[in-house]
Formats: C-alpha cells, sequence, structure tokens
C-alpha cells in the first residue's frame, strides 16, 4: 500500500512568495493513516529526536521509506525547480510541544528544503497551529497557518525569510521533518545535535518526575 498521495502534490501550486511553500492536505493516504499512527514512535518529551534514536513500527517505517524513495525526491526538485540529487537528509520526530517550542525562525542555512508531515488525528487547540510569516517580529503577521491535522504535508525552501512559527502549546503534537541539507557533514553534525538535545530533555524529565 503507497503512503502517499503524489497526485495530489503534483497538482498544488507552488506558492511563490514570500518564499516558495506547498501545503498538502490529506498527502498522507487515509488508508495509511492508522498504520503510521500505530506505529508512531512513543515519544515523552519535547523536542526533535533522530529517528534512528526511536523505536516504531513497520507501518511507520513504510513513511520513512517512501520520505527517502527517489518518487519523493524527485517530485520535490520537480516542484521547487532544484536538483537534489547526492544531497544527504535528515528525518527528526516530534511527539510532544514544550513551552520552549515554536517561537519565530528561519531553518539553518545548511537546511535546502524543509518537510513537515503532521499525524495529529484532530486538532482542536488554538496553539500549536504552525503560521508562516512575513517577519521575524510579529505572529500575527500570518501568511497561512497550517493546523496540525494527520496527513498533512508543508514543504518548503529555506531562505533568509522563510519565517515561521506558532503560538504556545503545550502537550501532544505529533509530526515528522524531513530535511535535505547541504553536506554529509551537516547531517552528521545535525544529528549528534539533536541526539545531544534528546538526551538532556530525558534527563531532565525523569528527574522532574522523581523529585
Amino acid at each position: 500500500m503507497d503512503v502517499f498521495d503524489f497526485a495530489a502534490f503534483r497538482a498544488t501550486p507552488l506558492t511563490r512568495e514570500p518564499f516558495p511553500f506547498l501545503i498538502v492536505p490529506q498527502f498522507v493516504k487515509p488508508a495509511a493513516r492508522a498504520a503510521v499512527n500505530a506505529d508512531y514512535p512513543i515519544i515523552d518529551s519535547p523536542g526533535s529526536f533522530p529517528v534512528a534514536e526511536l523505536t516504531y513500527g513497520p507501518g511507520f517505517q513504510k513513511l520513512l521509506d517512501e520520505l527517502r524513495s527517489p518518487e519523493f525526491r524527485a517530485a520535490c526538485e520537480e516542484k521547487f525547480g532544484i536538483d537534489l540529487k547526492g544531497r544527504a537528509s535528515m528525518i527528526t520526530v516530534r511527539g510532544r510541544c514544550g513551552t520552549r517550542d515554536g517561537n519565530i525562525h528561519t531553518d539553518a542555512v545548511t537546511k535546502i528544503i524543509t518537510v513537515l508531515i503532521y499525524m495529529n488525528p484532530t486538532w482542536e487547540q488554538a496553539g500549536g497551529c504552525l503560521r508562516l510569516l512575513r517577519s521575524p517580529h510579529d505572529i500575527e503577521d500570518v501568511i497561512v497557518e497550517i493546523p496540525p491535522i494527520e496527513g498533512t504535508l508543508l514543504a518548503f525552501r529555506r531562505t533568509d525569510n522563510s519565517w515561521h512559527g506558532h503560538k504556545l502549546f503545550v502537550g501532544p503534537r505529533r509530526v515528522i521533518q524531513f530535511n535535505w541539507v547541504t553536506t554529509a557533514g551537516v547531517e552528521r553534525r545535525e544529528i549528534f545535535r539533536h541526539r545531544v538535545s534528546a538526551w538532556m530533555k530525558k534527563t531532565l524529565g525523569r528527574f522532574r518526575r522523581s523529585a
């Protein structure tokens, strides 16, 4: 069973201003969502976790395989007009939001394209909806807001003005982040950084629960 709706991806126009992005609701096909969510890694702490550090089942693995597939790379190359052949990639996963999440930022200059796939069955919260923004200073200066509902894809080209963030939300929030990056060295460094950060957050969480 295929996980992604590539026809919907190709049919969705690319918004080019103020930076290139597209949003594809139901990119993860309805028939695949239950398996992906059933096999989603259990993550009890805020932060982004390298996928290699997590335990998950075959439904989630199928999603990872399609993210890494030549078909997905080719679809992104065509949509964004960029050659990604030979570029390193990395995947991180979130399961919860914390009080420090959502601050307005652009991604690191070493990231070429960011892909976010949301896997929350419903979303009725005021916070936690990612906003693409026109400036780095005003969370209300919104281009578009994306509720993190299961199956939704957001992909954007990293630029100096690809500002994004969300209002405060604390609690479960499932999102898979896939990036093409400039070099394999960047991938190794970023994975190491996320690994250390994840370890510190897990350790701090255990300490707080035992206090």
